[in-house]
C-alpha cells in the first residue's frame, strides 16, 4: 500500500513523461487550492480560473524543471502567484514608487485585531483595497514573502513595500474599525 507521499511522487513522475491521466490526477489534487491562490490576487473567480488553467499549463510544460527541492504544491503555488502578478501587470496596474527621501517608514509589528474577526473577513477587507496595497498585503501576510522578495516580484523598491504594507494595514485596520468598532 502507498503512503500518500509516495502515491503523489508517482502521479508526478507520470507527469513528468506526459502522462495526460497523471495530469488529470494532479490537477484534481491541486486546482482547489490553487484557484483560492489566484482569486486573493485578481480578485475575479472567471478570472482566477483562467491563471490558474495557465499556470497548470505552464507547470505540465516544466514539470521536468521540478526538481523536488520543496513540496510540490509550494512550486505550483509560486507559478500562480507569478501568473496572477503577470496579469496584474498586463492590466497596466502602476505601482505609485514612493520617494524614498521624503517618506518616513514606521515600525508596526503590534498590528493585532479581535478574535471576534475572522480570517475571512480580514481577506475581503484586503480584496477590498487598491491593487498596490491588497498585492503586497497578501504577499506579505498570506504568502510569507519578505520585502526583498516583493519588490521583487513587482519590480518595486523595499520602501515602497513597506510603505504599501503599512498603508495597506492601516486601511485594513479603519475597514474593520468602522465595521466592529474595534
Amino acid at each position: 500500500m502507498k503512503s500518500t507521499k509516495q502515491l503523489h511522487q508517482s502521479i508526478i513522475n507520470a507527469c513528468k513523461n506526459n502522462d495526460a491521466k497523471a495530469q488529470m490526477q494532479l490537477y484534481d489534487l491541486y486546482c482547489e487550492a490553487m484557484l483560492t491562490v489566484a482569486n486573493r490576487y485578481v480578485k475575479d473567480t472567471f478570472i482566477a480560473e483562467d491563471i490558474m488553467q495557465e499556470a497548470f499549463i505552464k507547470a505540465f510544460k516544466n514539470m521536468k524543471m521540478y526538481k523536488e527541492e520543496v513540496a510540490f504544491g509550494a512550486w505550483l503555488k509560486r507559478i500562480v502567484i507569478n501568473q496572477s502578478i503577470d496579469w496584474l501587470k498586463k492590466k497596466k496596474l502602476e505601482f505609485v514608487a514612493i520617494n524614498e527621501e521624503t517618506t518616513k517608514i514606521t515600525a508596526d509589528d503590534n498590528w493585532e485585531v479581535e478574535t471576534v474577526i475572522s480570517y475571512q473577513e480580514i481577506i475581503n477587507c484586503i480584496q477590498k483595497l487598491k491593487d498596490k496595497y491588497s498585492v503586497v498585503l497578501t504577499l506579505f501576510l498570506l504568502e510569507g514573502y519578505d520585502h526583498g522578495e516583493i519588490s521583487e516580484i513587482l519590480g518595486i523598491s523595499e520602501s515602497t513595500s513597506r510603505t504599501h504594507l503599512l498603508r495597506g494595514k492601516k486601511k485594513v485596520q479603519e475597514q474593520l474599525k468602522a465595521v466592529y468598532n474595534v
